[in-house]
C-alpha cells in the first residue's frame, strides 16, 4: 500500500503539479484547496505526511498548523511546510510552526522535496518528534 500525501495549498495549479510529481513518485497524493477542508482530510484519510501552505486567504497555513497540532486525531503526522513566504518571515514567525518536521520554498526542487518525503514518511511518529 502506497503512503499518502496531503498537500494543502490554494493554488489549483500547484495542487495538480504536486499530486502528480507525488504520484509518480509512488505515493498517493490527495489534495484539499483550503484549511479547512485539509484539516478534515487529515483526519479522514490519516496521510503519512502533510503538505503545507502557509499562505492562503480564510484559514491560512499558521492556523492549520496549530489546529493540526492542538488534535490527538492529527497531532502526530509530520507536516512539512510549503510555501512562498519568504524564509524569514517563516522563522519570523517560528513558535507557531515549530512542530513542523521541515520546510519548503516555492519555486521548489522536484528531486529535494520528494527526498524529503521519502526521508520523512520512513521515520517513525517517534523518530519525528525527538
Amino acid at each position: 500500500m502506497s503512503k499518502k500525501v496531503l498537500i494543502i495549498d490554494d493554488e489549483p495549479e500547484i495542487l495538480i503539479l504536486v499530486k502528480s510529481r507525488i504520484d509518480s513518485a509512488g505515493y498517493d497524493g490527495i489534495t484539499a484547496n483550503s484549511g479547512k477542508d485539509g484539516i478534515d482530510l487529515a483526519k479522514s484519510a490519516k496521510p503519512d505526511v502533510i503538505l503545507l501552505d502557509l499562505l492562503m486567504p480564510e484559514m491560512d497555513g499558521y492556523e492549520v498548523m496549530k489546529r493540526l497540532k492542538g488534535d490527538l486525531e492529527t497531532e502526530k503526522i509530520p507536516v512539512i511546510l510549503f510555501t512562498a513566504a519568504p524564509p524569514e518571515e517563516v522563522i519570523k514567525k517560528g513558535g507557531q510552526v515549530m512542530e513542523a518536521v521541515d520546510f519548503v520554498i516555492k519555486p521548489f526542487d522536484d528531486k529535494a522535496l520528494l527526498f524529503l518525503i521519502d526521508r520523512i514518511s520512513a521515520m517513525s511518529s517517534e523518530e519525528i518528534m525527538d
